[in-house]
Parts: structure tokens; C-alpha cells; sequence
């Protein structure tokens, strides 16, 4: 089994990445792979509504220009994707935005083939907006017909500055118990 999550800050190995390797310790603990892509510095523009993935049914969005590709062939591979964003004016990034939008457009094109992978969102946020943020990740997920696991709490870790959501205690305890949960269902879908 594996899950790979995607790191949709512009800031590589902050708040957000924090939140997620804590997920991530958990999944690991449980015999389970896992791999991080930080899209920091990474090229990825939003959706051009070409339609070409619906008409070229390859699993595959037709621009060709950035990493989208590259992270729809390892949410394909994988069995479980989270998907972490910081909170930027009450939604997600840009960047995630776009795989969000590249990514489940082509999904839907080729017959939900997101459908029954387990999904996580994990947002990190300074003081307010983090439901949308949260709600943007899921609908997502629910709408590609995949599994959502919960945690005690909303998957929100609060912290500005880079590290300072380590002081987030119930933070980090609902990142722990979301990676606990993850594992059981994966564990349990794979029986």
C-alpha cells in the first residue's frame, strides 16, 4: 500500500509539510509507503477546459507543459492521496488549486478513476478560513467518489511562521489520529 500526499504550499518544509509528515510518521508506523511532493517552485497552471482528456481517454491531462502529469500518475498509483495546502484568503493555494482542478477533471473523464482511494486534506492556517480551505480538498474527494477517513477535529494545524505549528497540541494530536484512521481503512479496504 501507498499513500502520497502533495505539499501545496510555496513554502517547501513549512506549516503545511510539517502538518503532513506528522500524518505521514503515522502511515509509516503502519508498514504503509508513503512519498511527499512539495509543489514549491514547481510549474503547474490551472485547468484550459480543452475537454482533450474526455476525447484522448489516457488518463492523462493534454497540457503537457508542467507537472500536473507527474503527480496525476502518482495519485493513480497510489492507494491513498492527502492533499495539504495552507490557508491563502479563505482557500487553497494557486498551485493546488490548479491539480485540483487538472486532477479531478481528468478523473471524471476517465471514469473516476480516483474512485475508492482513500483522501485526506490537511490545511494549515494563521487564525480563519481553514473550513473552506478544508471543504475545497473534500469536495474534491467526495465528488471523485473516493473515501474520506476522519480524525477527532477538522484536519486544521494553526501556525504563521514557519515551525510555529508544532505549538498547536490538538493540531498535531488530529494529524496523528487522521493517520491512524487512514491506516485502518486502508488496511480494511485492501481485505
Amino acid at each position: 500500500m501507498k499513500v502520497v500526499a502533495f505539499n501545496g504550499s510555496a513554502r517547501k518544509d513549512g506549516n503545511t509539510a510539517i502538518l503532513i509528515n506528522y500524518v505521514l510518521s503515522e502511515l509509516r508506523d503502519e508498514g504503509i509507503e508513503t512519498e511527499l511532493v512539495q509543489l514549491a517552485g514547481k510549474k503547474i497552471h490551472g485547468c484550459i477546459a480543452c475537454y482533450k482528456c474526455g476525447e484522448n481517454m489516457d488518463k492523462r491531462c493534454a497540457v503537457k507543459d508542467d507537472i500536473a502529469n507527474e503527480c496525476i500518475q502518482k495519485m493513480i498509483e497510489a492507494d491513498g492521496i492527502i492533499l495539504g495546502s495552507p490557508t491563502y484568503f479563505s482557500d487553497v493555494t494557486s498551485e493546488m488549486k490548479a491539480l485540483i482542478d487538472r486532477a479531478g477533471f481528468v478523473s471524471r473523464m476517465n471514469d473516476f478513476m480516483f474512485k475508492r482511494k482513500v483522501g485526506a486534506a490537511i490545511v494549515a492556517v494563521r487564525r480563519a478560513g481553514a473550513t473552506h480551505v478544508f471543504d475545497t480538498i473534500n469536495h474534491l474527494f467526495l465528488g471523485s467518489q473516493m473515501i474520506v477517513p476522519g480524525s477527532m477535529y477538522w484536519n486544521i494545524g494553526i501556525g504563521r511562521e514557519k515551525g510555529e505549528v508544532e505549538k498547536d497540541e490538538e493540531g498535531i494530536q488530529t494529524m496523528k489520529v487522521l493517520g491512524q484512521n487512514m491506516a485502518w481503512l486502508l488496511k480494511n479496504l485492501q481485505k
